[in-house]
């Protein structure tokens, strides 16, 4: 596909990436503006494509679920200077769209319903304990690297019977598959050794079935009229390993960070460790880490709104600006770790929803209460402005975050 190039006299302006400096928190401030007098409105992305960025929640969900909006350039594409447009990879489950994608998620739904998550909370249970303890025998730590990060790390690696040992291999492949700075050959080069890797533990899988997802995504597949090819699942087991713990790592030490921004706030959640589920979903919602949005294209003339988008037109769903749509959420740039539920937009929305969200929300849960009850006195270790913060990855997050308790 010809990567369309914006005209050099126009007056689109830059996709917006910007967050206050006094609230680290919040989006990029344009986004209120367009929301205020435009539902779509046009800007010209990093990759070098004009796109048409929609900011209002219902338009959000509405770009989620037609089915005439591909998602191929998703992981937030339109990000990457040298993103060209090209054809996904087979086995890119969030790139592919229609019976090519739903082939492929029909694998994986059963392994992440609700009773198999829930299956999996004392483990990752004992898993957070674990690394509690080692963090209580000093005074100190770095919350990301030893308690965020590792966890999620642990259970995806479990769960998709990928040995942990070679975490520190996959875990420097994946921050560069979700970050902007490094250049293409470099990308390309994460990939193929992340692919690489896992293909090898497919191939062996396939000889020797164990209990793990890898081998029954295996087993299920032979049972269809086609079954996935080794490239296609390591294409997939690729997408499991690095989602499966990326975007809850950086979700667990953001909202450690909130948490402890407002001592009232721990304290109360502390107090009532019951009310969880609702502080987790807003967290979710107020924190809205895929912090570019969900990046569409169109395969036919489509209306947005009110505004008329023609086919081959590039579309960006901005995820954390319709999560603070005011005509959504009271006083949205407020966090209320007892607000009301509402389906927010942090998992995205319609076919290609996360398939993973329910297996993030117990991680969320179990690591966030453990973390207030057994490190009563957690505090940060230097001023919040000196924060560590992810502003150039796909994923919101923190570089590091020292504690002390």
């Amino acid at each position: 596909m010809t990567k369309p190039r914006p005209d050099p006299a126009s007056e689109v302006p830059e996709f917006p990436v910007t967050r206050p400096d006094s609230r680290p928190f919040d989006p990029d401030e344009t986004y209120a503006r367009l929301r205020a007098h435009s539902a779509v409105s046009p800007v010209r992305c990093p990759a070098g494509m004009d796109a048409w960025l929609v900011s209002r929640y219902e338009d959000i969900r509405s770009v989620l679920t037609d089915p005439r909006l591909s998602s191929r350039g998703a992981g937030s594409m339109h990000m990457l200077p040298f993103y060209d447009g090209r054809d996904p990879s087979p086995g890119s489950m969030i790139q592919l769209d229609g019976k090519e994608h739903a082939r492929l998620r029909r694998l994986l739904i059963g392994e992440f319903t609700m009773r198999r998550m829930e299956a999996l909370r004392p483990s990752v249970q004992r898993i957070t304990d674990r690394h509690i303890d080692a963090m209580l025998a000093g005074s100190s730590a770095d919350l990301v690297r030893d308690f965020a990060l590792p966890i999620p790390s642990l259970v995806i690696c479990e769960l998709l019977g990928v040995p942990y040992d070679d975490h520190g291999a996959f875990q420097r492949d994946s921050e560069v598959l979700i970050g902007f700075d490094a250049d293409e050959a470099t990308r390309d080069a994460a990939t193929r050794r992340l692919e690489g890797y896992l293909g090898e533990l497919i191939t062996r899988r396939l000889a020797e079935p164990q209990d793990d997802l890898l081998s029954r995504l295996i087993l299920r597949g032979k049972a269809t009229d086609r079954p996935p090819t080794v490239p296609e699942l390591a294409t997939l087991g690729v997408l499991l390993l690095v989602a499966g713990h990326e975007s809850t790592a950086n979700m667990i030490a953001l909202s450690a960070l909130v948490l402890m921004a407002d001592q009232e706030r721990t304290a109360a959640l502390r107090a009532a460790p019951d009310t969880i589920g609702a502080a987790v979903e807003e967290l979710l919602r107020y924190l809205s880490v895929i912090q570019f949005g969900l990046l569409r294209y169109a395969t036919e003339d489509v209306t947005v709104g009110a505004t008329a988008v023609a086919a081959g037109s590039w579309l960006v769903a901005a995820i954390p600006s319709g999560n603070r749509d005011e005509a959504v959420f009271t006083a949205p740039d407020t966090i209320d770790l007892r607000r009301p539920p509402r389906t927010h937009l942090a998992f995205g929305f319609g076919p290609h929803q996360c398939i993973g969200q329910q297996l993030a929300r117990i991680e969320l849960q179990v690591a966030l209460t453990t973390l207030l009850r057994r490190v009563p006195g957690l505090r940060l270790a230097e001023p919040l402005a000196e924060s560590a913060f992810k502003h150039n990855d796909i994923v919101f997050g923190l570089r590091s975050l020292p504690v002390v308790w």
